[in-house]
């Protein structure tokens, strides 16, 4: 969205938006469009859904920004394109950078405006803006990036230098594949910071008592006499012991409930205090 709005705000004639079709909303089959879709047409641009509706379309360049697929070659080769990609490449080429940075403990990411070939995520580079990590959550991260690559993609199209003069990337590259659900679990035998980069996430769960909860926000606390698996409640904490010390919960969501801290879920709760265990 950043984006898009960049480009029609710096005077850049927009031919055509691509993105994925309208879908059913959860409740009601009612078809939803994708926020891209709502803005263009409110700006009273043209939109479609399929790559081959490029096909009799004569345009200078593509810019793609989180298409999640790879651009045929011919189509390449027809139409140059520059690609927002939210890491500092050759680091975290493929589907879900942002949160494999996080995971892995990055201490800055970033967005790199590169121009796209054939291969994944492997183009020149033509600017490169980066951002500190931190302990921000996924969601504010992404939001961060997404103004910066914006503001980057129009310095690059502005700039007759920038466009053409990429600089080939250079390093090791990582491949920053897509999480499945297994990766947002969280689970004893995972130290203590790595279960709070995955809370950072924004999907983490955990089981208890055969059922799924989810953890919103959580943080370190010094418990290390806290058994690895089990639950205590200290000083009107939540307390999770962990493979190397502990951690608190903040906020959690019980399976088909609502969001709630986690003394309230821990009070609403039917767990035998004595034995409680969380796997």
């Amino acid at each position: 969205m950043p984006s898009l709005r960049a480009l029609v705000d710096a005077g850049h004639h927009v031919e055509l938006v691509i993105t994925r079709p309208d879908r059913k909303r959860a409740r009601g089959g009612h078809l939803s469009a994708s926020p891209i879709k709502a803005y263009a047409l409110e700006l009273g641009l043209t939109v479609r859904h399929r790559l081959s509706d490029l096909d009799d379309v004569d345009v200078e360049r593509g810019v793609v920004v989180a298409y999640g697929r790879l651009i045929p070659a011919d189509l390449l080769a027809r139409i140059p394109m520059l690609n927002v990609h939210f890491s500092l490449l050759p680091r975290w080429r493929g589907a879900a950078p942002v949160e494999r940075a996080i995971l892995a403990g990055d201490e800055q990411t970033g967005v790199s405006i590169m121009t796209l070939d054939v291969d994944l995520d492997t183009g020149p580079v033509h600017l490169e803006r980066r951002v500190a990590i931190d302990d921000k959550s996924l969601s504010s991260l992404l939001d961060e990036l997404a103004v910066e690559g914006a503001d980057a993609l129009i310095e690059v199209l502005a700039s007759p230098e920038l466009l053409a003069h990429p600089i080939a990337q250079v390093g090791e590259a990582t491949f920053a594949a897509k999480l499945s659900k297994e990766d947002f679990h969280l689970v004893p035998s995972l130290p203590g910071e790595q279960l709070l980069r995955i809370v950072r996430l924004g999907r983490a769960f955990t089981m208890v008592g055969g059922r799924r909860l989810l953890v919103e926000s959580a943080s370190r606390v010094a418990a290390e006499d806290v058994p690895g698996g089990s639950i205590v409640v200290r000083s009107a904490q939540v307390v999770l012991g962990t493979v190397d010390g502990a951690i608190a919960l903040e906020r959690v969501r019980p399976e088909n409930g609502k969001s709630m801290s986690a003394t309230a879920w821990w009070v609403g709760s039917r767990i035998e205090r004595d034995a409680a265990q969380w796997t």
